[in-house]
């Protein structure tokens, strides 16, 4: 099932924000309140759209995907626990539609996220995923990201990984 990123447009953002919350309303649902747990808003989706690369993902025109590629650090990032690099991009928030979850399409994703930045052109992904039964941090090691640290910002436990290109 090979997935397709395209960029995000202002008709997604209401489509965007519902994929965020289902996603969110279902690591609530099976490990409680959390980090996880804020809500997304309009707003908060249209900031993301300015300041960086919104993708989506679909399957037969719906909305089941989503990750963002910025050449900004994310605030939460501490690029020192990272490989030197040049022109890193950092992928935030990724979320997969329950309904589509351990059946591929977070793995496209970011095969996906590769080539994009490869082509951009990139020499590194860096991300940060939850310290937590929640985080994504087992899936990023799984599709070949390196775990190069771990913190803590703002209370909140992070594992840092990177992908060299």
């Amino acid at each position: 099932m090979p997935i397709a990123l395209q960029i995000a447009t202002l008709n997604d953002v209401a489509d965007l924000v519902s994929l965020r919350i289902a996603v969110n309303e279902r690591l609530e649902a099976q490990h409680g309140r959390g980090y996880w747990t804020p809500g997304l808003t309009d707003k908060g989706v249209l900031f993301a759209m300015r300041n960086s690369s919104v993708y989506v993902a679909r399957i037969q025109k719906k909305l089941v995907a989503t990750l963002t590629l910025a050449k900004t650090k994310p605030w939460s990032i501490d690029k020192s626990y990272y490989s030197p690099s040049k022109q890193p991009l950092y992928l935030t928030a990724m979320a997969v539609d329950p309904s589509v979850q351990r059946t591929g399409v977070g793995r496209h994703c970011l095969a996906e996220a590769t080539r994009i930045a490869r082509a951009w052109p990139s020499d590194a992904i860096r991300l940060d995923a939850y310290d937590a039964d929640a985080g994504a941090g087992e899936f990023y090691r799984k599709c070949g990201y390196r775990e190069v640290g771990r913190t803590t910002y703002r209370s909140t436990p992070l594992i840092y990984f990177e992908m060299l290109l």
